[in-house]
């Protein structure tokens, strides 16, 4: 048996506690990825062009990724710990924090733990929903 089949047995716990530490840098979680989709929605949500949109909001890396810019350390979306495009927010967050590369014991337990205190606490997540949860970002951010 995986490691990972391990560990997402039981399912995992967690529940949002509205804090807006995963909308803020904290080491490797630095970065809200954008596929066209989202900068398209974002925009019109915010009244902009996606043009427009990506001038003011955007940020394109050394690899060809759109992610949205950090101001002061934390997503330009952020205004106090709200999210202000929350019905139109991108997988990523969606999905948070069941992202597949925090779906394992050192990650979940270790670094996620001392960003997200809602880790460990509030409803049981199924291991099929988590697996949902995961794949649907894995899918939305493919090109």
């Amino acid at each position: 048996m995986r490691e990972n089949d391990i560990f997402l047995a039981d399912g995992l716990q967690f529940e949002c506690i509205g804090c807006g530490n995963c909308c803020k840098e904290n080491g490797e979680y630095a970065y809200l990825y954008l596929m066209p989709k989202n900068v398209d929605e974002i925009g019109a949500y915010l009244g902009m062009t996606s043009d427009e949109f990506m001038r003011v909001h955007c940020v394109t890396d050394s690899h060809g990724n759109v992610h949205a810019t950090m101001v002061n350390g934390q997503c330009n979306f952020l205004e106090g710990n709200r999210c202000a495009v929350y019905p139109v927010r991108p997988m990523q967050c969606r999905s948070w924090p069941f992202l597949s590369e925090n779906l394992n014991s050192s990650t979940w337990n270790g670094a996620l733990k001392q960003i997200c205190p809602g880790i460990g606490h509030g409803k049981r997540y199924t291991r099929d929903e988590i697996e949902a949860l995961a794949l649907a970002r894995d899918n939305a951010n493919k090109p």
